[in-house]
């Protein structure tokens, strides 16, 4: 049985400045100046990454594997045949080619993207011809990707018989939506884990108390009598409720111990609160609903807070944590509406 022809997704560059070139020139390119010539490398992914690391030395590790990914299959595995879509931010609408020529190097300093590659444009497509799936999968966050989830309404697209997917009937919308909440929450997991190790982690749960309405006093760094922070409403500390803090900035579980210490260093009319970035245990948050004076948050819910305070936020760390407020569509079931 005959495979089938693939089909790859690119973006004309961040802002679309390559919309004219793709579309006017009949080509679809690449950038990475500074690495030249792709021919003359070896043809595997250990030199295109050593290339990488070569000419931009300030690049992150893990960012070379993904870079030097897209520019060896863009060389090496499209063929004269295969599909292409761009999803064009001037005229937002679909663009379908086929590719007609072999990978080429523009030798010009001046030129943003001189990898490249010949392409007939077939046809354009509307956005609104396609599923929220399929706009979603060529809206990848790569620059050159091969296109697999939903390659069939591209396919269509280009035989002239894309139709409009009607929203009510889009099960796909649904499902892109919980992929970007999934995304943002897993990205803001990583950054707090990575990044707040220890001490800074305190420093930031102070914060994120701050912005919801508590005054602290942060613990000094080191022996904090298992203590961290010492959050209350009033100015100077003394009125009730004192909230007793404290944090833990590993991706484990916390056990009953842990929870049951910060519990007993309580006087009366205190309370504790208690916020990891990983789990509790089950005896750890039995022991909690027994007590009406402590809460456990864990890192599901600390990220709720952190998206539901974020605008409160200092630059400091909105800059730690970049996001973009964004609003995306949900079905609602018959009885809903």
């Amino acid at each position: 049985m005959m495979a089938e022809t693939a089909i790859w997704g690119i973006h004309g560059g961040k802002t679309g400045d390559a919309d004219k070139l793709f579309l006017h020139g009949n080509c679809i390119a690449l950038g990475w100046q500074l690495v030249g010539d792709l021919k003359v490398l070896k043809p595997d992914r250990e030199a295109f990454k050593a290339k990488i690391a070569a000419v931009y030395p300030g690049k992150k590790p893990g960012a070379i594997p993904v870079d030097a990914g897209q520019l060896f299959r863009f060389v090496h595995e499209v063929h004269i045949g295969d599909l292409v879509a761009y999803p064009s931010k001037a005229d937002r609408e679909i663009h379908l080619g086929r590719i007609e020529g072999e990978y080429h190097h523009v030798v010009d300093t001046d030129v943003t993207y001189p990898q490249r590659r010949s392409v007939k444009w077939l046809r354009s497509v509307p956005r609104t011809q396609f599923s929220q799936g399929a706009l979603y999968s060529v809206g990848s966050a790569m620059s050159f990707f091969l296109l697999t989830n939903y390659s069939d309404e591209f396919r269509e697209a280009v035989e002239g018989k894309a139709t409009a997917v009607p929203v009510a009937n889009d099960e796909t919308v649904a499902g892109v939506s919980e992929d970007i909440e999934e995304t943002t929450r897993d990205f803001i997991l990583k950054t707090l884990s990575q990044e707040l190790k220890g001490h800074p982690f305190a420093d930031f749960i102070a914060h994120l108390l701050n912005a919801m309405g508590y005054r602290t006093r942060i613990s000094p760094e080191g022996a904090d009598g298992g203590i961290d922070i010492i959050a209350h409403k009033d100015e100077l500390g003394f009125e009730p409720p004192i909230i007793k803090v404290q944090v833990k900035s590993r991706d484990g579980c916390t056990g009953d111990p842990e929870v049951s210490a910060l519990y007993g260093k309580l006087a009366e009319r205190e309370f504790a609160l208690f916020v990891a970035l990983g789990t509790f245990t089950h005896q750890a948050r039995n022991f909690a609903r027994s007590k009406a004076n402590l809460r456990l948050i864990d890192g599901d819910e600390l990220v709720s807070l952190v998206l539901q305070h974020y605008e409160k936020f200092d630059s400091r760390y909105k800059g730690l944590l970049p996001l973009k407020r964004v609003f995306v569509p949900e079905l609602l079931d018959e009885a809903d509406e």
